[in-house]
């Protein structure tokens, strides 16, 4: 936002330079440039920037960075405290001062990784399918989105001292795929898609979990559906650990997400519309709302 008013601004006073990108200033402002990256280094784009007048306590500007990490803003004189935050990762807090006429370089600021939550403690959980929905958004072609589920799965983590080193399994029935329409549905299972009578099951399993800072973590593995195996990274958030109402009972709690294009395992949506046959299109946005139990005694062993 704050890019797109300096460039409607008129070429006087001044210019404010980020990556030798320069940007003109109005006559009596200063230039406050900032390039945002994470842990890793990497370009935060979208983090949230909100600039507050010391003075007054107004906020003088706001908005989201690029693509590329920048944010850049032209201000009255005066002092300014900055606030960036971005979702799982440490707010940053500065003050700066703005000089009528001087654009200062860009700096570069690292957000650091927030303060972890408590994990579950090493063993066995097993999901607990009553609280555990594993759904799916596609694009219907020509048409609205299609919603479904699968209503039978089974799965479970497996967590080690080092978080890192755990291993998540996750086992779906694919015949049990539902949209809510049973024509589609029917569809769906047969050879021009999930082909459920050769390939029964819909098998994930991770290889490492990725720490990504705050609650955000993750899963790298592989899937197997229609017989053919690719690799797939889970972008997950933990939602907690608590105890689940009796006496010897933990649950812990995760949302994770993916983007699967129906091609990579010989879904051949094309072949389909060239046939005339209506179907979703090729790529199918995965959730998995996970709910897992662990009990400090008689523990079971996870599906294999």
């Amino acid at each position: 936002m704050a890019l797109a008013l300096l460039r409607r601004w008129l070429p006087q006073g001044g210019s404010a330079t980020a990556a030798g990108l320069s940007l003109p200033l109005p006559p009596g402002a200063g230039g406050l440039g900032r390039e945002i990256v994470d842990p890793m280094g990497s370009p935060m784009a979208s983090a949230e920037v909100t600039v507050t007048a010391l003075d007054s306590h107004r906020v003088a500007a706001s908005g989201t960075t690029d693509p590329y990490g920048f944010f850049l803003a032209a201000l009255p004189p005066g002092r300014y405290g900055l606030l960036v935050s971005a979702q799982g990762l440490q707010p940053h807090q500065e003050t700066v001062e703005i000089v009528a006429g001087i654009a200062e370089p860009t700096e570069r600021i690292w957000l650091q990784p927030g303060r972890a939550q408590e994990l579950p403690p090493p063993g066995t959980w097993l999901f607990d399918p009553p609280h555990t929905a594993i759904r799916f958004i596609a694009k219907h072609v020509g048409m609205a989105h299609v919603h479904g589920r699968f209503e039978r799965f089974q799965g479970g983590i497996q967590i080690a001292q080092e978080m890192t080193d755990s291993r998540v399994h996750v086992r779906i029935d694919a015949s049990s795929i539902t949209t809510g329409n049973t024509t589609r549905d029917n569809h769906l299972r047969s050879g021009d898609f999930l082909d459920v009578e050769r390939y029964p099951y819909i098998d994930f399993a991770s290889t490492r979990f990725a720490y990504r800072g705050g609650s955000k973590w993750t899963l790298q593995g592989s899937l197997t559906m229609h017989g053919v195996s690719r690799s797939v990274n889970l972008d997950t958030t933990y939602l907690g650990t608590v105890n689940g109402g009796y006496a010897e009972e933990l649950r812990c709690a995760a949302l994770a997400t993916a983007e699967l294009h129906r091609e990579d395992y010989t879904l051949n949506w094309r072949s389909m519309l060239a046939r005339g046959i209506a179907v979703v299109g090729p790529t199918v946005q995965l959730e998995l709302d996970i709910q897992a139990m662990y009990r400090t005694h008689d523990t079971p062993t996870p599906p294999k």
